[in-house]
């Protein structure tokens, strides 16, 4: 092993348990914004991240990057289940090269233990996003079920699609650097499917409206879980570039510049609108707001574009977040207008906004200028292909993730727990004159 391979190797753990810090970090976000009344988001947090490494060992992780069968899903037994089976030679199944680290395609030079690590990261913390939606309202039982579907199918074949070399939408030309889609629009997807199947249950129990999860902000548990989401975020995109270079830096810079850029904006424009503090909601959604625009963008363009679509992410977001506050469904914490808007607005912002010389840095030489840098028509094709990839995995990931929670609900009496005997009911106020109500769906922001 070389010395440039070894400093990889070493930069992708230390990135993967970054990420997991991520996962981590959801769960005390969850905490710091609904309550200590929601502690079972620890919990959950436990589950999460033991049944992605288990699962992932087990399968997911070559359904999703092993040679594929036709693009569309990776040979299951290629690296054998758990590393080698019972092999005596399985040692050298997780120290070797991992085929797509080789000169024939990423050429990092990454083993196949350090590139699981980082990889399983992924699928960890997408899930811990899908999670929020299902606070106090899903049962245990029934998210621990999903998230065995999840792990080995509704994460791993749009990985396989998107990120794997052999993949069929990565043929047809499809980039996405950190997972604006296939992390977290995907995620904000599979939470549009938990959310609607809670509220056919919901008009079942009797409901003409979702009961809303309200808010209980602990500035402490709040302001620790986001600092800890931006320093894990540096492994989530800087790690993207799959080796330790020049342009890993830059990655990381544009992350944390398109996070602070977007923080700044979103402050900005809710303080004109209301003319008071915004707090500490609007802080932590600007941030992500970021950080998530950054997520399939930070590996294909400079620093200064990364500050000026940071700044188009303030509007963006408050945008959406009025257009997103209804009263079918409970979204406590803003999954729909921070991952599910962001994810696809910076996932099809590579068309426009790529910049090949960073781009070919960062591994993909073959991604055209975007249409504002002078693409033309390579960048037109380029904009056709990514919006095709919204398509297939926003229907792929809907329809398995509802068939999956109709399947569970059958053998479950239902996935909603008894939630709905503790709320009380609560008077209808315009929710944009309160930026509690605003972001967590509530009709009256307090507890």
């Amino acid at each position: 092993m070389t010395d440039t391979v070894l400093i990889n190797n070493l930069w992708m753990v230390f990135s993967a348990l970054l990420v997991f810090l991520m996962t981590i970090a959801i769960g005390f976000l969850e905490y710091g914004e609904l309550g200590k009344h929601f502690s079972n988001s620890l919990m959950k947090t436990i589950l999460i991240m033991g049944a992605a490494l288990f699962l992932m060992a087990f399968i997911g992780f070559n359904l999703a990057f092993a040679p594929t069968y036709y693009g569309i899903i990776g040979n299951p037994t290629y690296n054998g289940f758990f590393f080698g089976n019972l092999s005596s030679n399985a040692s050298a199944a997780i120290e070797g090269t991992w085929w797509s680290m080789t000169s024939k395609y990423f050429g990092t030079g990454l083993t196949t233990g350090a590139y699981f690590l980082y990889e399983t990261a992924f699928a960890s913390v997408t899930l811990a996003i899908v999670g929020v939606v299902a606070l106090r309202k899903m049962k245990l039982s029934a998210f621990l079920a999903y998230s065995v579907i999840y792990y080995v199918l509704i994460w791993t074949l749009p990985a396989a699609w998107i990120w794997n070399p052999t993949g069929w939408l990565y043929k047809l030309g499809v980039r996405d650097f950190g997972g604006g889609l296939v992390v977290h629009a995907a995620a904000g997807i599979a939470g549009l499917a938990i959310v609607l199947k809670i509220w056919k249950e919901e008009k079942v129990k009797g409901h003409t409206e979702s009961p809303q999860t309200t808010l209980s902000i602990n500035p402490t548990w709040l302001t620790l879980s986001l600092l800890l989401l931006w320093v894990g975020w540096f492994g989530f995109n800087a790690g993207s570039v799959l080796a330790f270079n020049g342009e890993t830096i830059i990655v990381g810079l544009n992350t944390f510049l398109g996070a602070a850029s977007a923080f700044v904006s979103t402050m900005f424009l809710r303080f004109l609108i209301t003319k008071k503090d915004p707090g500490y909601m609007y802080a932590v959604n600007g941030i992500l707001v970021g950080l998530i625009l950054m997520s399939p963008l930070s590996g294909y363009i400079s620093p200064v574009v990364a500050i000026l679509v940071g700044l188009i992410g303030g509007p963006l977001f408050l945008v959406g977040e009025r257009l997103m506050t209804r009263k079918w469904f409970s979204d406590p914490i803003g999954l729909f207008p921070t991952h599910l808007m962001m994810g696809l607005f910076g996932f099809l912002m590579i068309a426009f906004v790529a910049q090949s010389g960073f781009s070919a840095a960062s591994g993909a030489a073959n991604l055209p200028n975007g249409l504002l840098f002078g693409g033309g028509l390579a960048a037109l094709r380029q904009l056709e292909v990514q919006a095709l990839a919204v398509v297939v995995v926003a229907a792929f990931v809907f329809s398995l993730s509802y068939v999956a929670l109709w399947t569970i609900g059958k053998f479950t009496n239902g996935i909603t727990t008894d939630y709905d005997k503790s709320f009380k009911r609560t008077v209808t106020v315009d929710t944009h004159s309160n930026p509690i109500a605003a972001i967590s769906g509530t009709r009256d922001g307090k507890k």
